[in-house]
């Protein structure tokens, strides 16, 4: 937790989120995404600050694990003075235990919020899945959270003036709104009437047209005019030089193959894995992984 200190924005994250999409998927699957649904709901989170702090976090913890699908692991939640928001103890289970920065008594609002980042690190803990370094392994947690439902808290946390600020997480708020949107887009569900932190909302905004730029880009067949016409210039590249590698270094996209056998691969815009496919015009591909049908224009 950041108060009263400058705020990290934009996308510096990027394509660690995108490779904790994908593992993501790879580890529990299109189905096992889609058993997120729908979003933990605010009023299955809310802390009134009459609400007693120890009992008022385990009814939030409880919450959160139900929706975490972690039926089993039961959280118990205390108080103490630290540097970070929060912290867990990873152990066999099946008690896990979460502490709070003391902050949280004067913040009640925002429990839930760092509830849900560590309630996720158990999750990740069961499932097997983490990355090598810790700066990556808690922007997995941070995405993982927001992708299945818990961590718009996590933006709504979000909150500036002229005088302070307040973030929880470790990825930016616009990197938030970019997990949010991904979600959204996916399962047609709204998470903008949740927000109370206009600056969350802001950022929300920020991110989901980030995440509509990944579903325009070349091959696929809704990219914009310009970004088709430097498409063509690459194909024709290739065509003229043998076909491997011609594509810019910035191109989201990489020919391959001979020239009669040409084929292009992009990331799914949906779980960011890459895809293969051939260079013969308008057709569907579908990700292996996520399932997602993609309309190209090869």
């Amino acid at each position: 937790m950041s108060i009263g200190s400058e705020v990290e924005h934009g996308f510096p994250h990027l394509d660690t989120v995108r490779r904790a999409l994908t593992a993501l998927y790879r580890r529990i699957g299109e189905d096992g995404v889609h058993a997120y649904v729908p979003s933990v709901f605010p009023a299955d989170v809310a802390f009134s600050v009459q609400d007693d702090p120890h009992l008022g976090a385990q009814a939030v913890a409880r919450a959160l694990v139900a929706h975490l699908r972690l039926p089993d692991a039961r959280v118990i939640v205390s108080y103490r003075q630290m540097e970070h928001a929060a912290g867990v103890e990873l152990t066999a289970g099946p008690e896990y235990f979460i502490e709070l920065n003391e902050r949280f008594l004067d913040h009640r609002r925002d429990i839930g919020a760092a509830l849900a980042h560590e309630i996720t690190h158990v999750l990740l803990h069961r499932l097997g899945l983490s990355f090598p370094s810790t700066p990556e392994n808690e922007i997995l947690t941070d995405t993982v959270t927001t992708y299945l439902g818990a961590g718009w808290l996590l933006l709504d946390a979000f909150r500036q003036d002229g005088a302070t600020s307040q973030k929880l997480g470790y990825l930016t708020p616009e990197e938030f709104g970019y997990v949010l949107a991904k979600r959204a887009l996916l399962l047609g569900e709204d998470p903008a009437p949740w927000f109370t932190s206009a600056e969350a909302y802001t950022a929300y905004t920020k991110g989901m047209a980030q995440a509509l730029r990944d579903a325009r880009r070349p091959p696929l067949a809704e990219a914009g005019r310009l970004a088709r016409h430097r498409y063509g210039k690459d194909r024709r590249h290739a065509l003229e030089n043998g076909g491997s590698g011609t594509a810019g270094p910035l191109a989201p996209y990489a020919f391959e193959g001979r020239p009669d056998d040409l084929r292009v691969s992009f990331p799914c815009p949906t779980c960011h894995q890459r895809l293969r496919v051939p260079v013969r015009g308008a057709l569907k591909a579908r990700c292996g992984l996520c399932r997602t049908v993609l309309p190209c224009d090869t």
